[in-house]
């Protein structure tokens, strides 16, 4: 997993233009979405979000993914599950101080977002803290929800 973790980081403009197109289409579906009802598609659309995003990013689901703004490295991987910038604990190699084996998610962030399209812009927003209540549901569909201006 850590492998697909690193090579999704390397790829990451790739990634973000394929999300781009992603969100748009999912934007686009809005109105069906809206005619099944969002709270229908949550379970479903939830656990292909899980495997996918799992599978490239090590996605923790926590229901607002920021992987745009973090070069495709998901800061939820941290130990200590900062989520605006490093704790000031990395190693001189770049590596995490409490999973030593382990790349700072951070220092992958600050790698990645330099092969996207305004990335060290976005990685430099101060993001929100997470919203343990959204943990586990799909930021897919939320997305897809706000970018319609429904914000229900």
């Amino acid at each position: 997993m850590y492998s697909v973790r690193l090579w999704s980081v390397r790829h990451a403009r790739g990634l973000n233009s394929f999300y781009r197109g992603f969100e748009r289409a999912l934007t686009a579906l809005h109105p069906l979405f809206k005619r099944i009802g969002y709270q229908r598609l949550e379970r479903p659309v939830a656990a292909v979000e899980r495997s996918v995003k799992g599978l490239l990013f090590d996605c923790r689901m926590c229901g607002q993914c920021i992987l745009s703004s973090t070069g495709m490295s998901c800061p939820m991987n941290c130990p200590k599950s900062l989520r605006n910038g490093p704790c000031g604990g990395v190693r001189a190699n770049g590596n995490c101080e409490v999973r030593p084996d382990m790349r700072c998610v951070w220092y992958l962030a600050a790698a990645g977002s330099v092969r996207i399209p305004g990335g060290p812009e976005a990685l430099s927003r101060v993001q929100h803290p997470v919203d343990h209540r959204l943990s586990g549901k799909s930021s897919w569909l939320r997305v897809a929800r706000e970018r319609a201006g429904d914000v229900t």
